[in-house]
């Protein structure tokens, strides 16, 4: 029954039927929108890609993405075609939170914050921040998290193949 899931998930996801071009997609939207990454980098270990190749094509497509989130926060007209202008609630929490903070240590966790996370980025477009500093957080902080889904990811495979087996 297990198994029966775990396939049915690992072949019905639209980016893991892409391979590598899916995860470069997956990554990048999960930038500035919540779609998981931890999914697509499973099934795609398990499916016997190089960890190596999956690390690289998320860090790339997760940093790029992050690029796209402060472009479109920084422009601001696309935003308003969209009506995509993130909540006032989640703009101000995030805003609060990186005044408490630090714009720069809450850009490089931000990766790993559900929801708010996924609006730093933009809202750090729309204050102008520094885009010096702002890529320093942003590039550590997805390499880091990229580095975590693909490392804990090649163990919960051998996990998984073990304990099915």
């Amino acid at each position: 029954m297990l198994s029966n899931f775990i396939n049915s998930v690992l072949h019905d996801t639209i980016f893991i039927k892409y391979g590598l071009m899916g995860l470069f997609f997956n990554g990048m939207f999960s930038s500035f929108i919540p779609i998981p990454t931890e999914l697509t980098v499973s099934a795609l270990l398990l499916g016997g890609i190089n960890p190596l190749d999956v690390f690289l094509v998320l860090t790339f497509s997760s940093i790029v993405g992050g690029y796209i989130a402060y472009y479109l926060g920084y422009n601001g007209r696309l935003l308003r075609r969209l009506r995509k202008t993130p909540e006032k609630k989640y703009e101000q929490k995030s805003i609060n939170i990186m005044t408490k903070y630090g714009w720069s240590t809450i850009i490089f966790f931000s990766p790993w914050i559900p929801i708010i996370g996924d609006v730093v980025s933009i809202i750090a477009g729309t204050k102008r921040y520094n885009i010096v500093k702002y890529t320093i957080a942003m590039t550590t902080g997805k390499t880091v998290k990229s580095i975590a889904i693909v490392f804990f990811g090649v163990h919960f495979i051998h996990w998984l193949v073990s304990s099915l087996h």
